[in-house]
């Protein structure tokens, strides 16, 4: 077999096995998140105390920072290829909000097509105070750095 023959059978065969099937795509789609399955979630009900929550589902993805009597339970799956931007594929997103008695109050389940596009804005909000030039912008810490202690050193 010819030199030229080799590399037309071996650019066939490299080109033939990049086709995409659906096994291949399913490669490259990781898993995050923490959402339990269907029939642990049919298990609570409106009532249920935090503790049987924590029980039945585990401890959730998140608890809201400014109220802490909602627990989000999320997972989404994201397809990544190459050098090409991620994909979200799937999410899943169960919200469980409690009242002051530490039991459920509302139960929500969101998915991907629930989701809404949000275009940030290009507008900044200016920060005032010094601006400072080239050479103490770039050159302002010099001589301030002392690794060994003394007069510059902040005392612990």
């Amino acid at each position: 077999m010819s030199i030229n023959k080799m590399i037309w059978t071996c650019s066939f065969a490299v080109l033939l096995a990049s086709c995409s099937t659906q096994k291949t795509n399913e490669w490259f789609v990781s898993h995050n998140g923490n959402m339990p399955t269907n029939e642990r979630i049919d298990k609570i009900k409106v009532g249920t105390s935090k503790e049987e929550v924590k029980e039945i589902l585990g401890a959730p993805s998140v608890v809201v920072s400014f109220d802490s009597n909602t627990w989000i339970y999320m997972s989404s799956d994201v397809k990544r290829v190459a050098f090409f931007a991620p994909e979200e594929v799937n999410r899943d997103v169960l919200t469980l909000k409690f009242d002051e008695k530490d039991n459920i109050k509302e139960i929500k389940r969101l998915s991907k097509a629930d989701g809404k596009d949000i275009k940030p804005v290009s507008d900044y909000t200016p920060s005032y105070g010094q601006n400072m030039g080239f050479f103490r912008k770039y050159f302002g810490g010099v001589g301030q750095y002392n690794p060994f202690g003394g007069v510059n050193s902040p005392r612990m």
